[in-house]
């Protein structure tokens, strides 16, 4: 299943995530021993700061985060639009810059073979890339 394209099943998931578990999730996101990370970002028409859960891979030199319903996200396009955002992964917070969608091929030069095979098995074909800042 391609994720440029928003199916009507991925858009239900992806709506009752953001209201339902995306909340619950903030509770554990970023913590230390836990897998979802919190990327922290500000609206680019309300100026509002928002926290979203992600899931976000340690890569060097930055993060890579798979996009599993596709690059037009609010979280996402908020993030671009600024060039800017904080990461709490593992109970550290980053600053990133330079978000860059990606797809597969390149994300995999940077993601063991077993998140690769998760990751494709899935249908999650884009990704973003950040950088920490300096």
């Amino acid at each position: 299943m391609s994720n440029d394209t928003v199916t009507p099943i991925r858009n239900a998931v992806r709506t009752f995530n953001k209201h339902a578990l995306n909340p619950v999730m903030l509770q554990l996101a970023g913590r230390k021993h836990w897998y979802a990370s919190v990327i922290r970002h500000t609206g680019r028409r309300s100026g509002r700061r928002y926290a979203t859960p992600v899931v976000a891979e340690k890569i060097d030199g930055g993060f890579l985060i798979p996009l599993p319903y596709g690059p037009r996200v609010d979280w996402l396009r908020n993030v671009i639009a600024a060039g800017q955002a904080t990461i709490t992964n593992g109970g550290e917070t980053h600053e990133v810059t330079r978000p860059e969608i990606i797809d597969l091929p390149e994300a995999s030069l940077h993601l063991p073979a077993r998140r690769r095979r998760a990751f494709e098995l899935f249908g999650v074909n884009k990704f973003v890339k950040v950088t920490l800042a300096q």
